[in-house]
């Protein structure tokens, strides 16, 4: 197919995309008319039931936290298929290439922006921690603080080039971390069934609102979902870099 066909393919969707979009949206409130019972009652009921001031979380982790499992585990799939895909499995002969990156193919940056880089990585770690510990009292938790510590691997791969980042970030054990984060969701759900209660109930004494403990199971959950995330995604890089980093990414 030509380029000329291609574009008109692209234009024709990216059309239909727009005005659907248009049509769905038109009848939507504004944001001052917006009126939904089931947000009236998360919001009057999360705090007094569940001792958490962030709705949010008390929806994902406890009163939704089923299908919560389903999102985590789209992700655990994703990440799993896009690791077969990009698994490489050429061979030459009966050698198998190297598992290395090539350095001529290896990111270069100043030795200033290697200094600010490293420098930020920490930081990015410990707001990371925070986001997913702290999910239960402020917006966020473990699907929102497990980008930002993927983030740091890929800093520290920006940094310091994929030896290092292989190095310091094993690939074994980041294989183990995402099954613990995904495996963990389901065990504390399932505790519940030791008492004779219905999987993903809140066994766990609620603790004292406004405090890091308060939510009973919900901070349990939230770190094991930011573990799973965390992982996920750099399985993903390195799977990406590995492709294009070594000489059996290369057609």
């Amino acid at each position: 197919m030509s380029r000329g066909w291609r574009l008109g393919v692209f234009l024709a969707g990216a059309a239909g995309l727009v005005f659907l979009f248009v049509v769905v949206a038109r009848p939507l409130p504004g944001p001052l008319e917006l009126r939904n019972r089931y947000a009236e009652e998360i919001n009057t009921r999360a705090f007094r039931e569940r001792n958490v001031t962030d709705a949010v979380t008390a929806v994902n982790f406890d009163y939704r936290g089923f299908d919560t499992i389903g999102e985590e585990f789209i992700l655990f799939v994703s990440v799993l298929g896009s690791m077969f895909l990009l698994r490489m499995t050429e061979e030459r002969g009966d050698e198998i290439l190297p598992d290395a990156a090539e350095d001529s193919r290896d990111v270069r940056s100043t030795d200033a922006m290697n200094l600010w880089i490293l420098a930020m990585i920490a930081p990015k770690v410990v707001f990371g921690i925070y986001i997913v510990t702290h999910g239960q009292l402020t917006p966020g938790g473990g699907f929102q603080g497990g980008v930002i510590l993927a983030t740091a691997a890929l800093m520290l791969y920006v940094g310091e080039g994929f030896a290092v980042f292989r190095r310091v970030v094993p690939h074994g054990a980041v294989e183990f971390a995402e099954a613990v984060g995904a495996g963990g969701f389901l065990l504390i759900g399932m505790l519940a069934w030791f008492w004779g209660k219905p999987f993903l109930t809140n066994i766990i004494p609620l603790g004292q609102s406004h405090q890091l403990t308060s939510g009973g199971t919900m901070p349990l959950i939230s770190v094991s979902t930011g573990l799973e995330v965390t992982a996920g995604f750099v399985l993903l890089l390195y799977g990406f870099l590995q492709e294009n980093l070594t000489p059996r990414g290369e057609k």
